[in-house]
């Protein structure tokens, strides 16, 4: 009998001995063995992350004018409501400049409730934005890459405070980049987005999943009935905002290079490109300033641009910003293709008057 308990019994200890041995070098196993009666679920997606970092540095703005009417009647009114992205700890704020564009006091209230009084330190019309300054110090800023390039189909959360019912996060997708829909300026480059943006959102910020920070957001896209489109609005990517906003700071106003032309891409056979795919030989000029440095170089409509200072033409885009960027003053060597002949000119950048309104 003891003999055939020791046959029985042996085995049961030595698999006993191997099963503990495995929990204790799995503690996985210990962990989904306490939970073999709890309901499996799906992990369930959040950015909680993301906007937990972002959010405490977009703001609220609101803009106050002053009536005219006499003293004994005089009350402050809001005349507009708007969002800010805190750029700096020290209070740099970047925001729409039609937010602010007759204010004649700017009040900026932070998510945590603190509120300041703030400075207009500079506009660009081009972009429709504004630097604004809060005497504070140890703000929180929004996470920035410099090295962040969006992309199409990269989801991204518009943060703001739309019809003033506090803080409000929406969701949507990059749809196109380098748009240049509502100015028509090849100064202006916005990425457009299915991101809901109401009365209020405008300035505040457009992050990734992660919160950092990939645009402004600018405005919903409108008809000319003023019928408004579900489902389309735009942003002033990051690093386009950043560039007008360490000008503005530095400078005080932006300053562009002017050339005055425009340009649009053409494949090898001088056809307007349509698509993304078509690769592109140059810029064919358009619609010249008779009073403008191209025409007075002596280029003309119908020009093609292929080599802006030894550069090839290959993103217009690209093109026409380093044109924006280049000091009034600096000589630009361009070659073009008139009629299959090569010609080049050399062509002197003057400052662009960007317009008030």
């Amino acid at each position: 009998m003891l003999q055939f308990i020791r046959f029985i019994l042996a085995p049961a200890l030595i698999g006993l001995g191997i099963a503990l041995l495995i929990l204790w070098l799995k503690p996985e196993l210990r962990e989904k063995a306490a939970n073999l009666n709890v309901p499996y679920t799906v992990q369930q997606m959040s950015f909680a992350n993301g906007v937990s970092r972002a959010a405490p540095a977009v703001v609220t703005i609101f803009s106050e004018s002053f009536s005219s009417v006499p003293r004994f009647k005089r009350q402050n009114r809001i005349q507009e409501l708007g969002s800010g992205v805190i750029m700096s700890s020290d209070g740099y704020i970047l925001t729409n400049y039609h937010v602010i564009n007759s204010a004649d006091q700017i009040i900026v209230l932070l998510p945590d409730g603190r509120q300041y009084y703030g400075v207009l330190i500079g506009f660009d019309t081009i972009t429709d934005l504004a630097v604004i300054k809060v005497n504070e110090d140890h703000l929180p800023v929004i996470p920035m890459n410099d090295n962040l390039i969006p992309r199409i189909g990269d989801v991204v959360l518009a943060i703001g405070n739309p019809l003033n019912l506090g803080q409000t996060i929406t969701q949507g997708i990059i749809s196109a980049t380098g748009k240049q829909t509502l100015t028509e300026s090849q100064y202006n480059s916005l990425l457009q987005t299915d991101a809901a943006v109401n009365v209020g959102n405008s300035g505040g910020a457009l992050v990734n999943s992660n919160g950092t920070l990939v645009g402004i957001t600018s405005a919903q896209f409108t008809t000319r009935y003023n019928i408004d489109i579900e489902g389309i609005s735009f942003a002033v990517p990051y690093r386009l905002a950043k560039d007008v906003m360490t000008k503005i700071i530095e400078d005080g106003r932006v300053i562009r290079g002017y050339l005055g032309f425009k340009g649009t891409a053409v494949d090898n056979k001088g056809q307007v490109i349509t698509d993304v795919y078509t690769p592109i030989m140059g810029l064919r000029i358009s619609e010249l300033d008779p009073l403008g440095p191209v025409w007075q170089a002596g280029m003309k409509d119908g020009d093609i641009v292929t080599k802006v200072a030894g550069n090839a033409i290959t993103n217009p885009q690209k093109t026409l910003r380093t044109i924006g960027n280049t000091e009034p003053g600096t000589e630009l060597e361009f070659e073009v293709n008139r009629n299959g002949e090569r010609l080049v000119f050399m062509v002197e950048v003057v400052e662009l008057e960007t317009p008030i309104y």
